[in-house]
């Protein structure tokens, strides 16, 4: 299935370039002029798009009040915003991304950065929609549920249990962002030990899913399980997740980070403790997160 990008910028040479850029990966690209076009375009049909490239500096309306408009908007607050700008001081940058800002992209623009980051986020949103989808399919049967224990070796599983266990809550599109984000740290980062500079760089190559299945395969990681617990109670709901891994420096990616801001990947944790969840809180080394939501 083709995905639709949405690319903006005052400057037609600008989206000349990206077209260029992007012409042999399957996308359709539609593009506009200023951002008064972008947000008639993005409200008059918001399931059209799969992620949104916007250039900050704009005039009649800039890349900074799309986002605002997008996050207020329920159906296309979830889409993915990569912004392109040639501002990369560290203010400027956490302004960005306090907002909302998914990914970051300077000007001029690269080619294989590019095509990384808007495969990163095109792929994570189709995951997103593939398990909103079930979601929604989900026996009501499972609200019945109070506790539960799950274990989970691959990415598959991962998506399953997802849709599984956001199911369980009351705003299941939300919770399933932070949750998907969890659950594959486990894997990737966890059990199988993929660093996060070697993401980053096999995202890049778009070399990530191979190597996924590459160490799935180890004889040091066949055996390996992560986990999955789940208790509700009147006031709260918990998960509780491990992975069999020596653990992570998981303090310096609670908050963002401005010199990440232009890497594909890195920012799961953040999402997760400020959009879907209440509190987030790591054990020990970092192979054991609780996430929590008020009742």
């Amino acid at each position: 299935m083709t995905s639709t990008l949405l690319a903006v910028d005052d400057e037609r040479v600008n989206l000349r370039l990206i077209s260029m850029l992007l012409k042999d990966e399957n996308y359709r690209i539609v593009t506009a002029e200023n951002g008064l076009k972008a947000w008639k375009l993005l409200e008059k049909s918001p399931e059209n798009y799969d992620a949104v490239l916007l250039d900050r500096k704009m005039p009649e309306m800039s890349g900074m009040e799309i986002l605002a408009k997008m996050k207020a908007h329920e159906r296309l607050k979830r889409i993915p915003v990569i912004f392109q700008t040639s501002m990369v001081e560290k203010e400027e940058i956490l302004e960005g991304l306090r907002a909302g800002v998914d990914y970051y992209l300077t000007k001029p623009l690269g080619k294989e950065i590019l095509k990384a980051i808007v495969k990163t986020a095109v792929t994570s949103y189709a995951t997103y929609r593939s398990v909103w989808k079930d979601i929604r399919r989900t026996t009501d049967a499972l609200a019945l549920m109070k506790t539960g224990y799950f274990e989970f070796r691959s990415m598959k599983e991962a998506q399953s249990l997802t849709t599984l266990l956001a199911s369980l809550c009351a705003d299941s599109g939300k919770v399933s962002l932070g949750l998907w984000e969890l659950l594959i740290n486990a894997v990737e980062h966890g059990n199988l030990g993929i660093s996060y500079e070697e993401k980053s760089r096999l995202v890049k190559n778009e070399e990530w899913s191979a190597e996924v299945k590459r160490r799935m395969l180890l004889s040091e990681n066949t055996s390996k399980v992560a986990t999955a617990q789940f208790e509700s109670s009147d006031n709260e709901i918990r998960f509780l997740i491990r992975d069999e891994g020596p653990g992570f420096d998981w303090q310096s990616f609670m908050e963002l980070n401005p010199e990440r801001a232009f890497d594909p990947n890195g920012r799961g944790i953040h999402l997760a403790r400020t959009l879907s969840f209440d509190r987030i809180e790591y054990f020990g080394s970092g192979n054991s997160v609780l996430a929590v939501i008020d009742k």
